[in-house]
């Protein structure tokens, strides 16, 4: 059975992209630890992040640098967090978290649910600041 992350990159649920390209998406997270809280997936479903092959690994975390870079740029945070827990989904994903304190970065106080506005707004400001980068897999 396909992970809901799967499900996510197939279209058959709804999912805020931002960058997709042979190896990864990123969409927004729906419950996110702050403002636009992204999450690094790969296509491959694979559980554990120790289990990627070296290639997919560097690939992810490559894409969640730029991905970093751009929340910088969008939202002039102070730092921007990278967790990998693997715990809610069994399919590997890196949060990348826009953060001004470290308190952000904290499960339990990840939003239930966000507005649908919200979600544009903060993909719109990180899409613009791919592209301004001259990354050719912003999604649309």
């Amino acid at each position: 059975m396909p992970t809901i992350f799967t499900r996510i990159i197939d279209g058959e649920l709804p999912g805020t992209f931002l960058w997709r390209d042979e190896h990864c998406v990123v969409f927004l997270s729906i419950n996110p630890m702050a403002h636009g809280h992204a999450l690094v997936v790969p296509r491959a479903e694979v559980d554990h992040w120790v289990d990627l092959d070296d290639d997919l690994c560097d690939h992810l975390f490559r894409v969640a640098r730029h991905v970093g870079r751009a929340q910088e740029a969008a939202f002039g945070c102070e730092k921007v967090g990278v967790i990998i827990a693997g715990y809610e989904v069994p399919h590997v994903h890196i949060h990348v978290v826009p953060t001004n304190d470290i308190g952000e970065l904290s499960f339990a106080s990840a939003a239930p649910s966000v507005d649908r506005e919200d979600l544009d707004r903060a993909a719109a400001a990180i899409r613009g600041e791919l592209s301004r980068s001259g990354h050719a897999e912003v999604a649309s």
